[in-house]
């Protein structure tokens, strides 16, 4: 499996990259180390997580995620060095623990280190932009842990360009860390947010691209396709606003691709973001193995150019 760069980090992964969202949510803790025993030994290596995780859920309060991979790390120790570990900080976890100002960032990253049990993170991630913190004090805080070795490499997620690229600026004139990545959302119906300016930014800078909800929460499989499919899932609630024409418009056209590739779906909907140029790797999440082993299958399909025009078309 070809690796990719990501950025300038020295780091390399494979084409998709594994949403930790679920882990001690949809996914119990049994349920989660066989998913990512499964990714590993698919040759896969980036696991994206974040402290807020699951937070949302009734009875938690963030961290699930993270001590499930945690626990999975100290069970299989030798599999430490053949994944990318990424997580993300700045969410609101209550109790006044939210943004990126130094002081913070030095608390929370040792809360996930301890919950991840490593002694580092390969990508620690912005998980939400603070305009409340100067960018000096945000980078300034990373650059200590780069130092530290307690963390490799920067990203940014949920920023808009203007913000990244001054972010990028006052990285080169200070003399510190950049953001070596971006996580935005991007998928077959959310083009335009990423495509106008994120996209022509991160490549012009070299950042590589690890965009979120690559399934657009599940509804480019094809699971939902009316109202009552919605009650599918705990996160079909989400998926009501995809169904419109233009929803329904993408679902006909990834039909009609899978059909002649004999393929799915959400492969299709996966491989069409992987053939994007800068884009390095869809995150998406499985809460079983048949549903993983379908996503990985999308890393093996090539889609020819007039299958990349019809979705094109579709979606635009």
């Amino acid at each position: 499996m070809q690796m990719r760069p990501l950025g300038n980090s020295g780091l390399s992964v494979a084409p998709l990259a594994f949403g930790g969202n679920v882990f001690g949510w949809t996914a119990d803790e049994a349920t989660s180390f066989s998913l990512l025993d499964a990714f590993v030994d698919a040759g896969f290596n980036l696991i994206d997580t974040a402290d807020v995780y699951s937070r949302w859920a009734p009875g938690h309060s963030g961290g699930e995620s993270e001590t499930i991979i945690g626990k999975w790390l100290k069970a299989r120790p030798s599999n430490r060095e053949r994944i990318v570990l990424a997580t993300k900080v700045g969410m609101d976890m209550g109790e006044g623990r939210v943004g990126l100002k130094a002081t913070y960032i030095r608390r929370a990253v040792e809360d996930s280190l301890k919950r991840l049990r490593s002694e580092r993170i390969d990508l620690y991630q912005s998980h939400s932009d603070d305009t409340s913190t100067p960018f000096e004090e945000t980078l300034d805080a990373y650059a200590e842990l780069i130092a530290a070795g307690k963390v490799r490499a920067i990203g940014a997620s949920n920023h808009t360009a203007a913000r990244l690229a001054e972010a990028l600026a006052v990285a080169k004139q200070r003399g510190l860390p950049r953001y070596e990545t971006l996580q935005p959302q991007y998928n077959l119906y959310d083009r335009a947010g990423y495509e106008a300016e994120l996209e022509p930014l991160c490549r012009k800078e070299g950042l590589g691209v690890i965009n979120f909800y690559g399934l657009a929460r599940g509804f480019l499989s094809g699971k939902y396709r009316s109202e009552a499919d919605l009650g599918k899932s705990v996160r079909g609630g989400g998926v009501r606003g995809y169904l419109n024409e233009r929803g329904l418009r993408i679902l006909a056209a990834l039909d009609e691709v899978a059909g002649s590739l004999r393929a799915t779906p959400a492969q299709v909907a996966l491989a069409w973001q992987m053939a994007r140029p800068g884009l390095t790797a869809p995150i998406a999440s499985a809460t079983s193995l048949p549903q993983l082993r379908e996503l990985m299958g999308a890393a093996q399909l090539k889609l020819p150019p007039e299958a990349i025009a019809l979705l094109d078309h579709a979606s635009a």
